[in-house]
């Protein structure tokens, strides 16, 4: 009866309930961490009923779980979309520099945004100190559908490339983004007169066009 005299008092679905947890719990949860989180500080943000936590997600748990699966899933199908569409493009082989650039800008678009991909990475820097989530959520998730799709699509552009280099070529690219978004996040953040400048699309255009030499080379190492 509690959660629905709150939909009443509300005047809104189930549905909006659910949005309005997710998206204070988001907020919450890469603020305070997960333990410094209690249901009562998340419904109280939400504007809901303390027991809407545990009829919709069956718990804290499982809310900080369906907030992480939102941005896997996102990051995922933004991912995937980026190789698609070069993929995709006319007849030919498609342009590996093409690829790349797509990838790379679909990787760090999400990440760098002052909302949505700012508390993103607050959430990833608190569960690596303490972590709380399923063990194969992110591979499962985001992880392995990525490196599949990305791993295909460089060895159609490449033909010659082991899927072998290929997965340590996509391993190489990943590590560069990743470095550059946390780069990026620092150089932002410090009033230093002396931090040079940080310009994204030059770094982006070095990764391309490192990795893609990298990627020939390999190419080039194995028909020897």
């Amino acid at each position: 009866m509690a959660v629905l005299d709150d939909k009443r008092a509300n005047g809104r679905s189930s549905k909006g309930v659910q949005d309005r947890l997710l998206d204070a719990a988001e907020e919450l949860f890469s603020e305070r961490g997960f333990d410094g989180t209690s249901i009562r500080d998340l419904a109280a943000a939400a504007g809901c009923n303390i027991a809407s936590v545990n009829y919709y997600f069956g718990g804290k748990e499982n809310l900080y779980v369906e907030v992480w699966r939102g941005h896997l899933l996102l990051l995922r199908d933004t991912r995937i979309a980026s190789i698609d569409k070069v993929m995709s493009q006319g007849a030919g082989k498609p342009c590996l520099e093409d690829l790349l650039r797509s990838f790379a800008y679909a990787f760090i678009g999400p990440l760098v945004g002052e909302s949505r991909g700012g508390r993103f990475i607050k959430l990833m820097a608190r569960e690596m100190i303490d972590r709380h989530l399923p063990r194969n959520l992110f591979l499962e998730e985001m992880i392995m559908p990525v490196m599949t799709a990305l791993q295909q699509a460089l060895v159609k552009t490449c033909p010659g490339l082991e899927e072998s280099k290929a997965r340590l070529a996509i391993l190489s690219v990943v590590g560069q983004l990743i470095h550059t978004v946390a780069a990026k996040t620092m150089f932002e953040q410090t009033d230093s007169p002396n931090m040079p400048r940080f310009e994204l699309i030059e770094v982006v255009d070095h990764i391309v066009k490192f990795s893609a030499a990298g990627i020939r080379a390999m190419v080039k190492e194995a028909s020897v």
